[in-house]
């Protein structure tokens, strides 16, 4: 199993646009069962533009993309970081990620918005 990540990086929204914040890194759930890494300052607008096809290369040809996790930056420099690190993970450490945040914001619940929980 891998290092379990600081708590304060794991502080995954429900409601992502609930929260104020400089920045989001965030992993999307690919129609091939992949995974995208990225980062914003607009959480919406990114989502919206990888649904419509005009975020990324990658997920344009693998639509539709599901949010799987947003995790609140303090900065952009801080989420710029944060996904180069979650891009160096191995799959399975992604996954336990995933697994991890959504334990911690739903703990003891059924109910997600989250693909694939």
């Amino acid at each position: 199993m891998a290092a379990e990540p600081e708590p304060a990086v794991i502080a995954a929204a429900a409601d992502p646009a609930a929260i104020a914040t400089e920045a989001w890194v965030y992993l999307l759930r690919c129609r091939d069962g992949s995974l995208y890494t990225g980062w914003t300052t607009d959480l919406e607008r990114r989502l919206a533009r990888h649904q419509a096809g005009t975020a990324s290369r990658y997920t344009a040809s693998r639509r539709p993309v599901a949010l799987a996790v947003a995790l609140p930056m303090d900065s952009r420099t801080a989420a710029r970081r944060e996904e180069a690190r979650i891009k160096r993970l191995p799959r399975r450490a992604k996954l336990e990620l995933l697994e991890l945040a959504h334990a911690r914001s739903h703990p003891g619940g059924s109910g997600s918005r989250w693909a694939g929980a």
